[in-house]
């Protein structure tokens, strides 16, 4: 697959979760999220993002991939808790983009689990590319700015919801 970019129809598709969109303050989203992983007790759990990992490690949650790129709202992320030894990965990803490689280097982190995808440039899309890769059943959470995270159960209709916008992304 080659490097993909966004457009803006894209752009305003994603304004709506592939997920399910939990509101609020950390704490609650964090409650909201151990309550899915105890209920689904989802394999593999994958976090995007460094402030919903920063959170969701905070209050226990402990994720089999987590794929950040140390950013919080475009600024560095000053503290960091990614808990225990885990598989490291590197990327290279463009802001607006998914890299050609990162399909590849997710499909590897999900495979080994207890992995971390450290992204140079943004981690943003690769939301996009956990869900597509992820196996029925997994549960894939991402931050969603200034509303709270969504929270992904994958099923064959989230599979096609993003399946959909690769396509238009390959379009351009």
């Amino acid at each position: 697959m080659r490097t993909l970019r966004i457009t803006n129809s894209v752009r305003q598709q994603l304004k709506n979760p592939v997920g399910i969109l939990v509101k609020g303050e950390s704490v609650n989203c964090n409650d909201t999220l151990r309550k899915a992983v105890e209920k689904v007790k989802p394999s593999p759990t994958i976090l995007v993002g460094d402030t919903i990992t920063r959170n969701a490690e905070a209050s226990g949650i402990v994720a089999d991939v987590i794929i950040i790129d140390n950013l919080e709202k475009r600024h560095e992320s000053t503290s960091r808790i990614y808990s225990g030894e885990r598989n490291i990965f590197h990327l290279k990803n463009a802001p607006g983009t998914i890299d050609a490689n990162a399909w590849d280097i997710i499909r590897s982190a999900i495979q080994k689990r207890n992995s971390l995808v450290i992204v140079e440039g943004e981690e943003d899309l690769l939301a996009i590319v956990a869900v597509a890769l992820a196996p029925l059943g997994s549960l894939v959470a991402y931050g969603q700015p200034d509303r709270g995270i969504v929270i992904v159960v994958v099923s064959d209709v989230e599979k096609s919801l993003v399946e959909q916008i690769i396509r238009e992304l390959c379009a351009t």
